[in-house]
């Protein structure tokens, strides 16, 4: 009677002694997938747990209904915590985020260490669980890489099959945290790899796909948003409108760019330093605007779906998020600004599109059409990935109706942060203030 166990088994010894990289890459793919999704489901479970028993009423990020002295202590208590956790690493292992995997694949052919990942978990836990304005997928991109990575080392692969399965790891980490796969492979491609080659896409596929269904069975294939179903445009008479609303926010990327960037001149001082005066900063702001605390996907889900926030408001939490998030990350503290971007865009969309309403006379498109549009420009603006942003706002929608004015404003955008404001990707910036080229390394 046959085993199927053993049949796996020889399987798997067979496609190892193959001389052929594909079938071990999209083998090695898969397993990185696993390891990936595994590690992001622990990641949120290690700091929604904890929101979802001490923030008042139902889920993890209602930080607005805190009583307001909290709004300002809370994050800084998490910066003085915060720094008294990175006292316990040495300098180059407080290292951590999107632009260190970057660096690591240019410099040292994709090899990430352990503790700049053991970091990284416990930081971004920290950051988020106490209500700075931090984003989960810049943390789940370095963990994702680092899981691909160390399962590459411990079998002493090539450094270009190396570096493949950290773009698994990276295009796995995005697909669980998003549910978004397609999106996670592109960002793969346009932002970790800076390439698309035939050997690297396929076990980069299987990884992204892998990690997906995993987070989506454990988390009922939930969206980290609810996005209205019906996005469209309804009049042309909005076309001018969009296209200055897509230089807004492409200026906006710029401003959180150079705001971040700026804040890099602190990075000699001690850390301690650094976080406490991370956290006043965030809790300062928080004082007057809570909405920024945390993830904020309850607000950009609010703001998708329903007109309850007026221009103003909209507009003072967009930029209220835009220096709180900029400034703490510029000053180093282990957190992501993917999802910050995605909230800064939707608050500058939601006050566009309500503009929109007052100033045009024929019927305009709901503002979540808008706020959809303002995440994709933002991402596109910030990270200049616009593939990778235009592929999010179609698998984000499942609305074939978004991807023309996807495609124009995330065009437009990124080519307002970096041509008219000569700001390349916020990732790259951070490597060359360290003084390293972004192109990889042959």
């Amino acid at each position: 009677m046959a085993n199927p166990k053993r049949d796996v088994l020889r399987v798997f010894r067979r496609l190892f002694r193959s001389d052929d990289e594909l079938p071990k890459l999209v083998l090695l793919g898969l397993v990185v997938g696993l390891l990936t999704s595994l590690v992001i489901i622990l990641f949120r479970f290690m700091f929604e747990w904890p929101l979802s028993v001490l923030l008042p009423g139902a889920g993890s990020e209602n930080f607005e209904e805190l009583p307001s002295y909290l709004h300002f202590v809370t994050p800084v208590i998490g910066g003085v915590v915060i720094g008294l956790f990175l006292l316990l690493f040495k300098d180059e292992h407080r290292v951590t985020g999107v632009a260190h995997v970057m660096e690591r694949m240019n410099y040292h052919e994709g090899k990430l260490k352990l503790k700049n990942a053991i970091v990284q978990f416990f930081g971004g836990i920290l950051a988020i669980i106490f209500g700075e304005s931090a984003g989960r997928e810049g943390p789940a991109v370095h963990l994702g890489s680092a899981a691909g990575s160390l399962l590459g080392q411990s079998m002493n692969l090539s450094n270009s099959n190396l570096r493949i399965l950290v773009g698994c790891g990276s295009a796995a980490a995005i697909a669980a945290s998003f549910n978004t796969p397609m999106a996670g492979v592109i960002f793969a491609m346009e932002v970790i790899l800076l390439e698309y080659t035939v050997a690297g896409f396929t076990p980069i596929i299987i990884s992204s796909v892998v990690a997906a269904m995993m987070a989506s069975n454990f988390y009922s294939a939930e969206l980290m948003f609810v996005v209205p179903s019906e996005i469209r445009i309804e009049s042309m008479d909005e076309i001018p409108f969009i296209l200055l609303f897509s230089f807004i926010i492409g200026a906006m990327g710029a401003l959180f760019s150079r705001t971040m960037i700026g804040m890099q001149r602190f990075s000699g001082k001690p850390v301690m330093l650094r976080m406490v005066a991370a956290g006043l900063l965030t809790g300062a702001i928080a004082w007057f605007f809570p909405q920024i605390m945390g993830l904020g996907n309850d607000t950009i889900s609010t703001i998708l779906n329903n007109n309850q926030f007026t221009i103003n408001l909209l507009l003072a939490i967009a930029f209220a998020k835009l220096f709180a998030t900029a400034m703490a990350v510029g000053l180093g503290m282990p957190m992501g600004l993917i999802s910050p971007t995605l909230f800064i865009g939707a608050a500058l969309g939601g006050a566009l599109g309500l503009l929109a309403t007052e100033l045009i006379g024929a019927p305009v498109s709901d503002i979540g059409f808008y706020a959809i549009l303002g995440m994709g420009a933002m991402m596109s603006a910030v990270l200049q990935a616009p593939l990778a942003a235009l592929i999010a706002l179609l698998e984000l929608t499942s609305n074939p109706n978004i991807i023309l004015p996807g495609m124009l404003v995330i065009v437009i955008a990124n080519i307002t942060c970096s041509h008219i404001f000569r700001q390349n990707s916020v990732f790259v910036r951070v490597l060359q203030i360290r003084g390293l080229d972004h192109q990889p390394q042959r």
